[in-house]
């Protein structure tokens, strides 16, 4: 990587990640600096999980892989957003997006109103 990031003192840096033809934010996840270089080596999103860590490729268990398209870096260099093509949905609860859940200004969870594109139970072969 040619542009000196600024990761956070764990190593890890925030990555956004949005469809590509839709514009929608699909989630938010952490990168290290191998995953990064992983995910711009093989064009599939690679992330660290903070509460299994490990290293984990977008779909491993579900199918429902993000073929990157663009990669940009904010004004600070410490957030990443990526476009990508979405396989199936992003969110393990099998919404489109882990941001199905609309709040009030009260902070009150409103009804959810979006459709799961796929069943999580019949998917995962191991809790996600």
């Amino acid at each position: 990587m040619k542009l000196p990031l600024k990761y956070n003192s764990d190593g890890l840096i925030p990555a956004i990640v949005q469809d590509a033809s839709s514009k929608r934010v699909l989630m938010m996840a952490w990168m290290n600096a191998h995953s990064l270089q992983t995910t711009l080596e093989s064009g599939l999103m690679h992330y660290w999980s903070r509460s299994r860590q490990k290293y984990w490729l977008k779909g491993e268990t579900s199918g429902h892989t993000q073929r990157v398209l663009h990669f940009h870096v904010d004004c600070d260099h410490d957030t990443l957003l990526f476009e990508v093509e979405q396989t199936g949905g992003a969110c393990h609860t099998g919404h489109q997006s882990c941001f199905f859940q609309e709040v009030d200004t009260q902070g009150t969870p409103l009804p959810v109103s979006e459709t799961r594109v796929f069943n999580p139970e019949s998917t995962y072969t191991t809790k996600a």
